[in-house]
This record gives structure tokens, sequence and C-alpha cells, in this order.
């Protein structure tokens, strides 16, 4: 069972991604939005979702253990499949899964493509109470709690000093693990991700 991946980005396709560990290179589907932060060259850790079926086996990489851990969450629903399950999260965020389960917003889901609204609205049954089990109280509860609207300011702020997408969402995520309370707002949630990166990531040229 193949649990994680980390090695250089060999190429790069749409949403597949064939990343090479120790001379092997695997071949992983990813969502548009992870494909977008990765590069041909990179070196990435991609946790990784191993479906295996009677003809096929296929790897799903994500870039956190939260994000497989929904994807595992969302597959489980009756009529979602991996693919489907894929395409929901490279839409919406967790935090926007979470608030349209919590809220029973059956038309978030239905905004993905290939989710209808039966599945739409049995992903919201199936899943009330869910996040409770996949999400625990404490640090990634609060990664959770923090609106998807400041993270992606504070990524456009710190694209714009010069870090590169993937490296500021990673720095954000890091800054609210660290201290969830430095998300009270944009400003304090920036000072905190540039602390981070200050002595521990050097800038990368954007083309």
């Amino acid at each position: 069972m193949i649990s994680s991946l980390r090695g250089a980005i060999a190429s790069l396709a749409g949403t597949e991604v064939v990343i090479e560990v120790g001379g092997i290179g695997y071949l992983v589907t990813v969502t548009e939005r992870m494909a977008r932060s990765l590069g041909t060259g990179e070196e990435a850790l991609l946790y990784i979702a191993m479906v295996v079926r009677d003809d096929h086996v296929a790897l799903y990489g994500f870039d956190s253990r939260e994000e497989l851990s929904l994807f595992d969450l969302v597959r489980g629903v009756t009529g979602v499949g991996p693919k489907s399950a894929l395409a929901i999260l490279g839409h919406m965020s967790g935090y926007e899964i979470h608030e349209a389960v919590v809220t029973e917003n059956d038309g978030a889901f239905r905004q993905v493509s290939g989710i209808g609204p039966k599945t739409a609205k049995l992903i919201v049954l199936s899943l009330q109470g869910a996040f409770d089990k996949v999400v625990p109280p404490g640090k990634t509860r609060a990664q959770s709690d923090v609106p998807e609207v400041m993270r992606q300011s504070v990524v456009q702020a710190l694209v714009g000093l010069g870090w590169s997408d993937k490296i500021a969402r990673t720095g954000v995520s890091d800054a609210i693990e660290a201290d969830p309370s430095c998300a009270v707002d944009a400003g304090s949630l920036l000072r905190a991700v540039l602390t981070i990166l200050g002595p521990k990531t050097t800038r990368e040229a954007r083309p």
C-alpha cells in the first residue's frame, strides 16, 4: 500500500502527474488546483489514496493528509467514485465542503461537473456529523474554520511579494497550524506566514 510519495515531478499533463521516486515514475491523478501549483522538475510530497480495482490500480495525490481524508470521506458516499470525489475537491475547498454539509446546501455540490441533484443531496445527508470524525478538535479544526477568502487573500499577497503559489499555500497552512489565533484577520495571518517563510524559504522567481 502506497501512502505517500516524495520525489521530482517528471511530467505534467492536465491532472495527471508523473512523480519519480528512486528511479521509478508513478502516475498520480491530482486536482486541477494542485496541478496548477506543481512544476516539472520540482520536488513534491504527495499523500496518496491507492484505489485498487479488479483490472486497474489508480493513485490519487493530495498536498495534505486532511485533503486525503476528505477525499476518502467523499468517495465513501454511495454513487460517488474516485473521479467524482476528486472533482469535488478540485472545485471546493475543505472549508466550503464543510460549510455546504453543515448548512445542508446541496446546491454547492450541484455546481461540480458530474454531480446531479440526487447525488448532491445524498452527499449532504451522508456526511452529516462525519466531520467530527475526520477533522478532530484543536489545530486541524482551526484550519477548517479559517475562511477560504482570507486564505486566498494572504496567498495572493505572498505571490505578489515573490513567493510561488505552492509555497504561499503551504506557509498559510503551517502558520495556522502553529498558532490558530494568528488567523484573526488577513493582516495578522500574513505577518505570521512571513515569520515562517522568512528564515526558511528563499523566494522563487516567477515567470
